[in-house]
């Protein structure tokens, strides 16, 4: 072959995507709000790079008795675990030198050689982390391994396993362009705003479909439908509050009510002493799985907890809400989140550590009796959503990997 064609062979070469596998590699996890973000993202690579005809070669490292652990086996996705050790925090220090922090943070250092070994068997082209405390082992694994890293923050503050690793990681990406001004300087430097990844379906709900699929017969479609959770498990606040104000609610509303399992029965009883054309109204249902998209389409006021994940899907969806924070969430960061919006006019929030059913009451009234407010509280809602977070995510992740596409 001469050196002319050799030339050109070589060029077209250059030209041609590369073929190889993308090898990613996640952790993070132990709930949801760290788990679903994570897992958004893969899949979001997975679709962008099928359509440049690569796959992309997945191994997620966390750990064996978090949530993580149960959704990769759902999802098929190669699984290893890690020692991972939990500080439990306390507002006077001395607590916190208890025997389960003390044991567990003994387990901390044979977690990173377990995740230095994973690493260097599995040789990525990035780490993502999304926050836990089993991201602090894997994080400081890529760093010893010289794996770039990439750290997301779903809440407005970084969590404490990423105020670790943002310390060294190639890329932090966050929520909103509020958490910029909070970082440190170096840290912003690396910083970026990309929101926090909704699943593709969440966005694509359809009303008449959830009618259908959770079988109301009852609800009348002339009035406002209002979307209560508490969480997969419920939340016992939350249904309290409601019950309370149940029959003026449901003279103003249809009301689909995700009270939990346990609560369920209760809940039921509780209708049952309605009368007819107000229990027709309400549906107490334990969990909201697939019908998920369809139930957030119909909802015209969602009551909710304020996690990452809620306040993600809120937004993106641009739903008027009442947020009723955890006040036990980790470092406060439910009433932050519910705080922020409110104070954007996106959302109402209860906040304090006593919350009565005629806060509740106040708060909700004024959205089901003006469509214009209800309308308007959205619309801001709306303005803060990133429903293509994962895509924004996605491009971070690819550019630290060297890979800008």
């Amino acid at each position: 072959m001469n050196k002319h064609k050799a030339a050109q062979l070589g060029a077209q070469h250059r030209q041609q995507p590369d073929q190889r596998p993308f090898r990613l590699l996640v952790t993070g996890g132990g709930t949801g709000g760290h788990t679903y973000p994570a897992l958004t993202a893969i899949r979001t690579l997975q679709a962008r790079l099928a359509d440049q005809g690569r796959t992309v070669d997945v191994l997620w490292v966390g750990n064996a008795a978090g949530l993580e652990a149960r959704v990769t086996t759902d999802q098929g996705i190669p699984f290893q675990a890690v020692a991972t050790g939990k500080i439990r925090r306390a507002r006077n220090p001395l607590k916190m030198l208890s025997r389960a922090n003390i044991t567990d943070m003994a387990r901390v250092p044979l977690g990173v050689a377990q995740a230095r070994s994973a690493v260097a068997r599995f040789q990525p082209d990035v780490v993502l982390a999304t926050g836990g405390y089993v991201a602090v082992p894997v994080g400081v694994a890529a760093r010893v391994c010289g794996r770039p890293l990439v750290i997301h923050e779903q809440t407005l503050r970084l969590g404490l396993a990423n105020r670790v690793l943002a310390r060294f990681a190639a890329r932090v990406a966050v929520s909103s362009e509020s958490t910029l001004p909070l970082l440190s300087p170096a840290t912003r430097k690396r910083a970026v705003a990309t929101g926090n990844p909704v699943r593709a379906e969440v966005l694509a709900g359809d009303a008449d479909r959830a009618v259908k699929a959770l079988g109301v017969r009852g609800f009348d479609r002339a009035l406002p439908t209002v979307y209560v959770t508490g969480g997969a498990q419920g939340a016992t606040q939350i249904n309290e509050l409601v019950s309370a104000i149940l029959p003026w609610l449901l003279e103003r509303a249809n009301v689909v009510h995700q009270c939990g399992t346990a609560a369920l029965q209760t809940q039921q009883e509780r209708a049952a002493g309605l009368p007819a054309d107000l229990a027709a109204r309400y549906l107490p249902v334990g969990f909201v799985g697939s019908e998920l998209p369809d139930v957030f389409a119909l909802a015209d006021v969602v009551v909710s907890r304020s996690g990452a994940g809620t306040i993600a899907e809120v937004t993106a969806l641009g739903t008027a809400a009442v947020f009723i924070p955890l006040a036990s969430s980790a470092g406060g960061e439910q009433a932050h989140n519910a705080r922020h919006l409110a104070e954007q006019g996106a959302a109402a929030a209860l906040l304090g550590a006593e919350v009565t059913a005629a806060d509740l009451r106040d708060a909700v009234a004024p959205l089901l009796a003006d469509p214009q407010r209800r309308h308007a509280m959205a619309d801001r809602a709306r303005a803060l959503g990133r429903p293509d977070a994962a895509d924004r995510l996605v491009d971070v992740v690819l550019e630290a990997a060297g890979e800008c596409r």
